[in-house]
C-alpha cells in the first residue's frame, strides 16, 4: 500500500505521460542580464540560461549543469518579422525561430530545424499554453497547469527529442512574445 506522498507522485505521473522528460522554467526572469536555471521534474538544476547584457541584439546563452555552452539564442536584427537563431556550442545553426506574420485565432511561431523536419507552436503563448508538434506528432507540450507557482511553467518533451533544441526555442519564442522584459 502507497502513502500520500507516493500515491500523489504516481498520479503525477499518470497525468504527465510517464516516460516523458519534463522541466521547470520561470517566466519573470527572462531578460537580458538576467541569468536563471532550468530545472529537472526532481528539482535538480539541468540549464542555465545566461542573458547576456549590453548586447546590441538580445542574446541568451543555455549552458548545461557543468557550465558547458549548449546553445545560444540570438535576435536577427533587419527582419520583417520577429524572429531568433539558435547556433549549437560550436556556432552552428541548429534552428531559426519564427512567429507567423497571420495569426488569426492562436499565436502561432515555425521552428525552421537545421537537417530536419520544421516544428510548429501554437496555442496561447503569452499564457505559457502551447505545444510544439513535427507534422502529426507532438514535439513538447508548455503548460502552467503543472504548477501553483505564479511564475513557473513546465515544459514536457518526448524522451527522444533533443532537449537543447526544444528549451532554446522555448526560450526563444518566450523572448520574442514577452518583449519587455
Amino acid at each position: 500500500m502507497l502513502g500520500g506522498r507516493e500515491r500523489r507522485q504516481e498520479r503525477r505521473e499518470e497525468r504527465r505521460g510517464g516516460g516523458n522528460i519534463h522541466y521547470r522554467m520561470r517566466q519573470r526572469l527572462i531578460s537580458i542580464g538576467d541569468d536563471y536555471w532550468i530545472e529537472d521534474d526532481r528539482g535538480g538544476r539541468s540549464y542555465k540560461v545566461d542573458g547576456k547584457a549590453l548586447r546590441m541584439r538580445k542574446t541568451m546563452i543555455l549552458e548545461d549543469a557543468d557550465g558547458h555552452e549548449r546553445a545560444k539564442i540570438q535576435e536577427r536584427m533587419l527582419r520583417i518579422k520577429d524572429s531568433m537563431e539558435i547556433e549549437d556550442g560550436d556556432g552552428h545553426r541548429m534552428a531559426m525561430v519564427k512567429k507567423a506574420l497571420v495569426s488569426p485565432l492562436r499565436d502561432r511561431w515555425v521552428v525552421h530545424v537545421e537537417n530536419g523536419p520544421d516544428w510548429d507552436i501554437q496555442g496561447n503563448i503569452v499564457d505559457h499554453e502551447y505545444t510544439i508538434s513535427e507534422g502529426r506528432s507532438t514535439v513538447a507540450t508548455v503548460s502552467k497547469k503543472w504548477f501553483r507557482v505564479a511564475d513557473t511553467y513546465g515544459v514536457e518533451m518526448e524522451p527522444d527529442r533533443d532537449p537543447v533544441l526544444v528549451l532554446a526555442a522555448t526560450v526563444a519564442v518566450d523572448s520574442m512574445a514577452h518583449p519587455d522584459r
